[in-house]
Parts: structure tokens; C-alpha cells; sequence
């Protein structure tokens, strides 16, 4: 049975070929044209009626092998061998942290997603050695691998575990929160590109900042934040000509100085300085300024009213989601990064 060539594959659609492909053979099951035992056509019969190469339909067949819909018999062809549409898409993502942003991450791809995929999360902590292990148990069981590639070695340097990413079959990855160093263009996905999102930022509140004699970036020792975020700082310091210092923690015996502006990366220096700042009678926002990494609820509604610079963790998961189901292209997407200003600024 051929498939109608009246259908045509829309060149300028922003759902790629081979999910088009994938989408009028899951249409011709749904009208009854197409059912259990049905021969499909072959891989080079539906290439050079549709004009595409043979490997876009080879990777629809791929996909729809994957979801079960079809089978291959040596020698002879491609056929249907299930007509079962609720099969479902399934989704493993593989998390460097559980935290309450990677939560939102993971409700806004199960929400986008909407029970059109089952949806699998494991946690690699970092390290490049479970990582392995995870894909060890879990390659070929997948539709598709989400990965937050964040990993250091064991010096605490960042690495980026190239030669284990490379195992994911490339029309099966999608990068998530941060870009692959050195191969920031070849692997989909949704990033954060930390140096120039933070030197964007604070460029942004510039003329808030100008009014504080030193920035000082709280950059906490040992918590595996990412090392972009210093170079950022640095070079937003040294073309501003801000006074500037980077320390690994607000020291509980150190006062605050008047006319200093706290960049804080960890909630609990975050708690430190509004503590201290009460403590010395300082306004927030007049005498210092605080500004946090990572916007919450709670960050809103403290009396301080606390400015935050931040991505957007909601449409971080909803863009990975609708990569997946086609309505977004399968590129490289630089996520939204934005300074909140509140009072403490």
C-alpha cells in the first residue's frame, strides 16, 4: 500500500520532514487507510516520491519501529504491526540535581508533553561515572534523552563528558540548562549561556549598580555552580570599571559594608546578608544591595523585596517539550535570562 503523494511535505514548516513523514503514516492509521499487515513503502520508493533523503525517512521509520507502530521483514519490507495510537513517547531525563527549579523544569515538560509521553527523570549528581552507568541500563529503551550536562571531575574542575554524550543517538538527545563546552552547536536543545547571560543582565540594571561603590559576587566554594558565571562578572567589572570581589561565603563574623552590592548565588548567603543587614540597621536597596540568582515566590514577597536575576525555568521545560513533539525546531535555543528588580536594588 503507498502512501498518498498528494499529501506533500511542507519544506517551510517549523515540524521537521521526518516527523511529517512519521505524521502521515499515523494519519493513514487513524482514516483506516493503513492497518495491521499493511506494507508501507520502502525507504527508497517513499524518498523519491516525497523528494527527501534517505535518511530523514529512514529516521521517520526509525521512529515509528521505536513507538512500535511498525516492523521490518528481512528481505521483503516495512509493515504495520500495531494500529495501537495511544502508544506513547517515552522521555528520560537525566538531571545533574534535584532542586526546585529543576522541579518546574520537570512539571513544564510533563504539563507540554500533556500524557502524550511517559516521562522517566534519574539524577547523575555531576558525575561522569554514574552518568555512564545510567546510560549502560538505559540506551535503546528511550524515544528520546534529555540531559543536563553539567559534570566536574574529582578535583571539582568542569568536564564535560563528551565522549559519553556522543553515545546518545543524535536525533535522540536533547541538551538542557547549559550547552556542551566546545560543541555548543551541535546538540538541540534549550541552554543557558551563564558568562554573557549575567554581563547582559547587570548591564541591563546598570544605572542602579552605578550607585554602589563595589559589586561583590558570593560565589560559594564546592557547590558546583557553574564557572561561567565568575567570567561574566569579571568582564561586565572590567568594561564598566565597577570595583569588584568574588568571595566563596558571607562570613557570619564580618559586617556588612555600607555601599557594597552582594551578588548571591546560595539561598543561605542570601539569608546571611538579610540578617546582617537588619542587625546593622542598613536599608536594603539605599545602603546595600542584594541581588539573587534564582527567582522564588518567596524572594517576592519578603518585606526586603528581593531582585533576582534569572532564567526561565517554565519555558526552559515547555521549549524541550515541544522540540520533542515537533513544534519547535531541533536547535540549539538560548533560554530567556532577565533581572527582576524589586527593593533590595
Amino acid at each position: 500500500m503507498l502512501l498518498d503523494k498528494s499529501e506533500k511535505i511542507a519544506v517551510d514548516s517549523r515540524t521537521p520532514k521526518y516527523l511529517q513523514v512519521v505524521n502521515l503514516i499515523l494519519e493513514d492509521i487513524e482514516k483506516g487507510k493503513l492497518n495491521v499487515g499493511d506494507r508501507i513503502p520502502s525507504i527508497n520508493e517513499t524518498s523519491f516520491d516525497f523528494l527527501l533523503s534517505r535518511d530523514t525517512v529512514e529516521k521517520a521509520y526509525n521512529e515509528l519501529r521505536d513507538r512500535g507502530i511498525i516492523t521490518s521483514v528481512r528481505g521483503k519490507g516495512f509493515y504495520i504491526c500495531s494500529t495501537n495510537m495511544s502508544t506513547k513517547t517515552k522521555v528520560l531525563l537525566l538531571f545533574n540535581k534535584l532542586s526546585s527549579y529543576k522541579k518546574i523544569i520537570y512539571y513544564s515538560i510533563v504539563d507540554t508533553l500533556s500524557g502524550n509521553a511517559t516521562v522517566d527523570l534519574h539524577i547523575h549528581h555531576y558525575n561522569r561515572n554514574l552518568f555512564e552507568d545510567l546510560l549502560e541500563q538505559n540506551l535503546g529503551n528511550y524515544n528520546y534523552y534529555i540531559l543536563a550536562p553539567h559534570f566536574f571531575d574529582n578535583q571539582g574542575h568542569p568536564e564535560t563528558a563528551y565522549d559519553l554524550i556522543k553515545r546518545i543517538p543524535k536525533d535522540k538527545l536533547l541538551i538542557i540548562d547549559r550547552a556542551v563546552k566546545g560543541h555548543e552547536n551541535e546538540f538541540p536543545g534549550v541552554y543557558q549561556d551563564f558568562a554573557k547571560d549575567i554581563f547582559e543582565v547587570l548591564e541591563s540594571g546598570i544605572s542602579h549598580l552605578r550607585k554602589y561603590r563595589r559589586l561583590i559576587l558570593v560565589f560559594p566554594k564546592g557547590d558546583l555552580y557553574p564557572v561561567e558565571i565568575m567570567d561574566g562578572f569579571k568582564r561586565f567589572c572590567f568594561f564598566h570599571d565597577f570595583k569588584n570581589l568574588i568571595v566563596d561565603g558571607v562570613d557570619d563574623d564580618e559586617p556588612l559594608d555600607e555601599g557594597d552590592c552582594h551578588i548571591v548565588l546560595a539561598e543561605s548567603d542570601l539569608v546571611n546578608i538579610v540578617k546582617k543587614s537588619r542587625e546593622q540597621l542598613f536599608k536594603l536597596g539605599r545602603d546595600i544591595g542584594v541581588i539573587s540568582y534564582n527567582d522564588t515566590p518567596l524572594k517576592e514577597i519578603l518585606a526586603e523585596g528581593i531582585t533576582t536575576i534569572s532564567t526561565d525555568f517554565q519555558n526552559m521545560g515547555k521549549t524541550i517539550a515541544e522540540q520533542i513533539m515537533g513544534k519547535e525546531d531541533r536547535i540549539p535555543i538560548k533560554n530567556p535570562f532577565r533581572m527582576t528588580l524589586r527593593k533590595s536594588l
